[in-house]
């Protein structure tokens, strides 16, 4: 056993980065002619994640929030004529987005079970392959390393959305492609000017964030370096988010997506912006980011409005859960450039609440479609009658979609506003009128479509949740209210690393998040 110990200490980030994908091509060997077949490849496949998922716990308990900044590294020359490497670690603001991407995976690859049924075999590759796509851009401290992850994660989707979307697949998938790919060559451009900036001011030329932390980069007006070089990283991050008015490709993907991509897209894939921002944009370009602080605040805020207002007239179910993921994730875009401790903690812990919500919405609307084959509106009605635990269920979700209090929206929501008014009251005033929205789209769509009389005699026959789909809809219901209940679990291993994060980023950290900047609600957990 010594031999797994060594194993597990000294390579368990990469460990969780790769497990998945080469268990995945270990599950092309299964043959899939038969449904056994079909049936041990869906089961080895889950198994897979699931030891994944047991595997990222390892990182939660080794963890230490008052240690290094950047925990379980390992680093091993790449190519060193450009100075790259093979560099991975973990700090408070990646851990969480790990464990979320792992805890998320297997609830998707269990709601597949039966919506997936040609082409299982190549499916259930492409979900493992984006699992480690996924990871390896959380764990990269190489710019070049990150590039080549962010990369990775777009041909498992593009062909998830291609091959088993809905009628318009390839349009979407061709839309997401281009959108996310013309972004990220300019950031690739970037990344390669970071790296000659290394060598004119060092004698080497580098990648590793670790060095490109340590430039010095002109930075006034909107011509300057810092300025052309933040525009490039933000276009990037802004698509994936995704911030109005570079949102047109989600709706799209999301509605033509499988499930199980509309889940992953929702948890996990929109989070690489938010999650860029911090890691790259802001404590490479401080000076930029201060220049462009307003503006991404104005733009954040119509994100929210104009994501309600759509949402509110979408028919489709899942369109509407669509537009509120836009209306959600402005939130993480004002709390991160509100630049003060309590807004940026309410913008890691809303992309948190965003991820088990949305994607718990995302695999209901996928549960009621498996039965109706229809996602309109207005072919519902009357289902709490026949589907009681389905009713329940959604009702949870949609009110923490709606954030209340002792439900894991409300934190996250609360303390962006907060922050967000310490640093531009009128804006937070107007991006307070999303939490009104989004109760209005939210339980105007679960009124029509859970009460009423039943006019569809279909709707007659439903079944309600088999035992698999409880399965996956549980510990999401979990998290619901352990995130609501219990956040300063989830702030103790978060906040010295957003302390560090607005330090690195020019912003003077005055105090931490106290009891005084919580919600009456959670004081004392």
């Amino acid at each position: 056993m010594d031999w797994l110990n060594s194993l597990l200490a000294e390579h368990l980030l990469t460990l969780v980065v790769f497990l998945p994908v080469v268990c995945g091509l270990l599950g092309l060997l299964i043959p899939c002619e038969s449904e056994s077949g079909k049936s041990m490849l869906r089961s080895w496949t889950l198994f897979a994640s699931v030891v994944t998922f047991a595997v990222s716990l390892l990182i939660y308990q080794g963890y230490q929030a008052n240690g290094a900044e950047f925990q379980f590294m390992e680093s091993y020359p790449w190519m060193p004529m450009l100075g790259t490497s093979y560099q991975v670690g973990v700090d408070g603001i990646s851990l969480w987005l790990i464990l979320l991407t792992t805890f998320m995976m297997p609830l998707a690859i269990l709601a597949s079970y039966t919506a997936i049924g040609q082409r299982v075999r190549e499916y259930y590759f492409l979900l493992l392959a984006l699992e480690t796509g996924m990871l390896g851009a959380f764990v990269a401290l190489d710019m070049f390393l990150f590039y080549v992850f962010w990369e990775a994660m777009l041909i498992p989707m593009y062909f998830m959305i291609g091959i088993w979307g809905g009628k318009d697949r390839i349009y979407a998938a061709m839309k997401f492609f281009l959108y996310t790919m013309v972004g990220s060559l300019l950031m690739l451009v970037a990344i390669f000017y970071l790296a000659y900036q290394h060598k004119v001011q060092f004698g080497t030329y580098s990648t590793a964030i670790t060095d490109l932390y340590k430039l010095t980069l002109g930075g006034d007006g909107f011509t300057s370096p810092q300025s052309i070089l933040f525009l490039a990283f933000a276009l990037a991050f802004a698509i994936k988010v995704p911030l109005f008015p570079l949102h047109t490709w989600l709706p799209d993907a999301h509605v033509q997506a499988p499930t199980a991509g509309s889940v992953i897209l929702a948890a996990i894939l929109l989070k690489m912006g938010g999650y860029g921002f911090m890691r790259f944009a802001f404590p490479l370009f401080p000076q930029a980011v201060m220049y462009y602080q307003h503006t991404f605040m104005v733009l954040g805020t119509i994100a929210i409005v104009y994501g309600a207002w759509v949402a509110m007239v979408q028919p489709d179910i899942k369109k509407l859960v669509a537009y509120s993921s836009v209306s959600h994730m402005g939130y993480v875009i004002i709390g991160l450039f509100s630049l003060n401790t309590v807004a940026v903690t309410g913008s890691l812990y809303q992309m948190l609440n965003h991820g088990i919500s949305t994607g718990a919405l995302f695999l209901l609307v996928g549960m009621i479609y498996e039965r109706r084959h229809t996602r309109e509106i207005s072919a519902f009605g009357g289902i709490t009658r026949v589907m009681p635990l389905f009713a329940v269920i959604f009702m949870i979700v949609t009110l923490s979609s709606v954030a209340l209090p002792g439900t894991n929206g409300f934190i996250g929501e609360f303390m962006i506003l907060l922050g967000s008014w310490k640093a531009n009251p009128g804006l937070a005033a107007i991006a307070t009128t999303g939490v009104i929205f989004g109760a209005v789209y939210m339980l105007w769509m679960f009124q029509r479509v859970m009460f009423g009389p039943i006019n569809d005699h279909e709707n007659e026959e439903l079944q309600d949740l088999s035992g698999r789909e409880i399965a996956v809809m549980v510990p999401l219901v979990f998290a619901v209210f352990a995130m609501g209940i219990f956040p300063n679990f989830f702030f103790e291993k978060m906040s010295p690393s957003i302390e560090r994060f607005l330090a690195r980023s020019g912003v003077k950290i005055q105090t931490t998040i106290t009891k005084a900047d919580l919600p009456a609600s959670v004081k004392g957990n």
